[in-house]
């Protein structure tokens, strides 16, 4: 197997999907002739056409109402929000059109809306966001994040192969520092969790960006303690049983999650476990996360507020020592 970044893996199952389907295309600004903004698709255009590699005006509702109309005639879009803040400028079409037109007419909607999300590059308040929940809380729309370069091409093979939108989440602070042996050719991965390492005394819950940190943080053993690593790769699905199955077995949970605190997916995480497994734990549910404010520009502050290795271990040892 070819190894490949992350960014390559997504890229990978872009070019595997055109090839395959002539109804993939894909949408967005400056994705043709310029590459993108990251240079996923650098390259495409000349490949697949500008009839399939689409240069859009800077109009994000625009993009996605016409991916939409595209997706209900039999086309199987993917379009590119260039940064996933930007996706609130077309909230409405994805959140009131997209997610909902299954259940008010009984249509599909094959429609892959890529988010470019997260910080630790300095990118600001506008360029840095995790907004994975604000579509966690809209019923009709799946929501998918990878934290390996296996699992970005498998995840987005398996998004656009799937009848509803998909908001798939791709860190951009792994796109060149995440690299593994990926398949080649088509394959799905499931939306469920993985096991991304096992362990038996306690449990730290992530997802994305937060798996490799979670598993950086764990990996001196942590004084001898058995800690396991769950990677949950869906939100939107939540692997409900998988979650219930770690707790029950390591009985201390902490839940890593790089957006801000209030309402994210790590709190929903928490619900579930308060629901559900209450009767597993043997301390506090503990969450390692961002807390609510803007992302800041400046390095060290940007730092001092995204979850970290260090916070990550005190979090893990302190729970440990309950």
């Amino acid at each position: 197997m070819p190894t490949l970044t992350y960014l390559q893996a997504i890229s990978s199952a872009l070019r595997d999907e055109l090839r395959a389907d002539s109804r993939v295309l894909l949408m967005g600004e400056d994705i043709g002739v310029f590459g993108g903004a990251f240079k996923v698709t650098d390259g495409f255009v000349d490949e697949f056409g500008t009839d399939r590699v689409m240069d859009t005006p800077l109009a994000e509702s625009g993009i996605i109402g016409t991916a939409i109309g595209a997706a209900v005639v039999g086309m199987r879009p993917v379009c590119e929000m260039q940064f996933s803040d930007f996706i609130s400028c077309g909230f409405d079409q994805l959140v009131n059109v997209a997610g909902k037109m299954h259940y008010r007419q009984g249509l599909a909607v094959p429609l892959v809306v890529r988010l470019p999300s997260g910080g630790g590059f300095s990118g600001g308040p506008f360029h840095s966001q995790n907004p994975e929940a604000w579509f966690m809380h809209s019923p009709g729309i799946k929501v998918v994040a990878p934290s390996t370069a296996e699992d970005a091409k498998g995840l987005l093979h398996a998004a656009i192969h799937d009848p509803n939108p998909v908001c798939y989440m791709e860190h951009k602070h792994l796109y060149r520092r995440v690299k593994d042996d990926v398949p080649s050719g088509v394959y799905e991965t499931p939306f469920t969790a993985r096991v991304a390492q096992p362990g038996s005394d306690l449990v730290v819950i992530a997802y994305g960006a937060m798996v490799p940190v979670a598993l950086e943080a764990v990996s001196d053993g942590l004084d001898g303690a058995s800690v396991e690593v769950l990677d949950l790769r869906s939100l939107v699905p939540l692997d409900e049983e998988a979650i219930l199955d770690s707790v029950e077995r390591c009985s201390k949970v902490v839940i890593v999650d790089e957006a801000n605190a209030t309402c994210a997916a790590g709190a929903q995480v928490a619900a579930l476990i308060a629901e559900k497994g209450f009767e597993s734990l043997d301390g506090p549910v503990v969450r390692v996360a961002t807390p609510d404010v803007p992302i800041p520009f400046s390095p060290p502050l940007e730092q001092a507020v995204l979850p970290g290795v260090d916070r990550v271990r005190e979090a893990c040892r302190e729970l440990l020592a309950y």
